[in-house]
Formats: structure tokens, C-alpha cells, sequence
């Protein structure tokens, strides 16, 4: 298959790419600034994803048979910061994808999030909860949800994906290369005991990705993530002992979303998803967390701290 990727630099996107590769896909990449190889792409091609026009004619010189969305503004401090940005690439650029996807009858694959909901359930949210985000960027992700169904209804895939794990390109992306990137700066990182989590790696997400595109019988809006619901505090603590580093080394900070109420306001307390239908019915499997620590390497921009300590 021929896949046009948005995002291919990122954590989700550079994960895809290579598993596609690994398939004996062809991977068409759009990048922003990123100025690298990015192993899988067979074709890259740096763009502004605002600009319609130009997208528009990069989509069809590539006449894809899938549109994989990766790209996005997927931190709620940088969609408060910047909401215009956040909402032309959250929004817009996914619907101008779709339409396109409908234009080609090309399959299309957009990443939602869990955000979507409020997180004040304590069972996980299905299918069929009614979404409730509690910041922009939850809001954002529902609209473009809506958005994508109603221009390519018969074409459209959307998952909404969990917190991330895994290993980006730049080594500053996901949870494990952030906790790396604050102590070897000597920071504490300040991390939620009462916000719970379901992660999963990116490489994980892809290969399911990838199954479902190769499949002709899914469409609609399906949920994803890992096998374990931990609170932040357990997963930073769980990284740092994976990494054998000490708490002296590696200091985390707990704190409480009552300690910090103006933050809890736009952070949600427990984000776990049902998988059903998916899970029982897709090859791919639901990573434990233990898996996914077996995964993760020492973020490159990192080792020499790593090795000092």
C-alpha cells in the first residue's frame, strides 16, 4: 500500500513509518522543521500543514491508497498557549485530510485521544460514554472527530490513542525521555499520585494501525491502549528503578491534584479505556507496562549524563 503520513517525525508517526517499512509499505512523510532521516519514509517532503493548497497538491502528486493523521498539538499547555495553531492542526488540518481521503476513496486514519472524556469515571469509558473533555485540547480532538466522520464517513478510521510510551527520533518526545530530559538538568519532576493512566507504546498504536488499514471491514471510531490503569507517581517510579537509577539520582516530586486545583481543573483524574470491540479481535496485542519498560533505551540527547551517574 502507499500511505501519505502527517507527522512523521513525531513519536506516532516515526513509529508507523517504520513498522510500515517493516510490511513492504511505500511512506510518503510530511515534516515541519525536522531535518533528519526518519528510517521507513521512502519519500520526504517538508510542508506547512496550514496551508491547504499546498497540502491539497501534495496528496494528490502521491495519489495515496491511506491517509495516516499524525501530526498534531498534542500538549494542553501548548493548545492554551497557542489555540490558533492548536486548532489549525488539530482540527482543520484533520478535516481538510478527510475530505481529501473521500476525494481518492483512500482509507484514512485519524489519532484522537482519551482526553475526549472528563475523567471522573471510575470504570473505564466505552464506546458508547458520552464525550465531556475539560480542556481545549480535549475539545479540539471531539471536533475533529465529528469533523472527519462527516466528510469521509465510509473511509474514516479514528482511535482514540492513550498516554504514550516508547522512543522518539529526537529522544525528547514521550513520558520516560521527559523524566530524562528534567534530571539531567537536575529538576525534579513534579508527578500526580491521583492521576491515573492506561499507556501504551507507539510502536504498539502503529502495528494496530497498520493491521486495521490492512483490513477493509473497520470504520468509525474504536478506542486503544495498554493492558495496566497506573497513577503517574507508579509509572515514573517504575521507569526510574527499570533505568537503575536511585532516588537520589532521580528524584520525583508527588504531589496531589488537590495541592494544585488550578491545574486539576483542565487535567483529568482517570483515564481508562474499554477496548472493546478491538480487543479479541485484532492480532495485535495489549501491551503490560512491563513490556513496554522492555522497550524503552536511554534517550540519545541523555547518555552522557546517563553514564556520569
Amino acid at each position: 500500500m502507499k500511505f501519505f503520513l502527517t507527522g512523521a517525525s513525531g513519536l506516532v508517526g516515526s513509529a508507523f513509518a517504520q513498522a510500515a517499512a517493516r510490511r513492504g509499505h511505500h511512506v510518503t512523510g510530511l515534516v515541519g522543521a525536522f531535518a533528519g532521516p526518519i528510517p521507513g519514509v521512502n519519500v520526504k517532503r517538508t510542508l506547512d500543514l496550514t496551508d491547504d493548497a499546498a497540502l491539497t497538491s501534495a496528496v494528490l502528486d502521491a495519489f495515496p491508497d491511506a491517509i495516516v493523521n499524525c501530526a498534531a498539538v498534542a500538549e494542553p499547555a501548548q493548545c492554551d498557549a497557542d489555540p490558533a495553531r492548536a486548532q489549525a492542526l488539530n482540527v482543520a488540518l484533520p478535516a481538510t485530510l478527510a475530505r481529501l481521503a473521500h476525494h481518492l476513496s483512500a482509507k484514512f486514519i485519524h489519532l484522537s485521544s482519551e482526553q475526549v472524556f472528563d475523567g471522573t469515571n471510575a470504570s473505564p469509558y466505552s464506546l458508547q460514554s458520552t464525550p465531556k473533555p475539560i480542556n481545549l485540547y480535549g475539545r479540539q480532538k471531539l471536533e475533529s472527530e465529528r469533523l472527519v466522520h462527516a466528510a469521509a464517513p465510509e473511509f474514516a478510521i479514528i482511535l482514540r490513542a492513550p498516554l504514550l510510551t516508547g522512543n522518539s527520533l529526537a529522544g525528547t518526545r514521550s513520558l520516560h525521555e521527559r523524566l530524562f530530559a528534567d534530571w539531567s538538568a537536575g529538576k525534579t519532576p513534579r508527578v500526580f499520585s491521583d492521576e491515573i493512566r492506561q499507556p501504551c507504546t507507539a510502536s504498539n498504536l502503529t502495528d494496530l494501525m497498520l493491521e486495521l488499514l490492512e483490513r477493509n471491514d473497520v470504520r468509525g471510531v474504536y478506542h486503544w491502549a495498554g493492558a495496566d490503569a497506573l497513577s503517574r507517581l507508579e509509572l515514573a517510579r517504575r521507569i526510574r528503578a527499570h533505568f537503575k537509577l536511585s532516588e537520589t539520582t532521580a528524584p520525583i516530586e508527588a504531589v496531589t491534584r488537590a495541592a494544585d486545583p488550578r491545574a486539576a481543573s483542565k487535567r483529568q483524574a482517570i483515564l481508562t479505556l474499554d477496548l472493546k470491540p478491538l480487543a479479541g479481535k485484532v492480532k495485535t496485542p495489549i501491551e503490560t507496562f512491563e513490556a513496554q519498560l522492555d522497550q524503552l533505551i536511554i534517550p540519545a540527547p541523555f547518555r552522557a549524563w546517563y553514564q556520569s551517574v
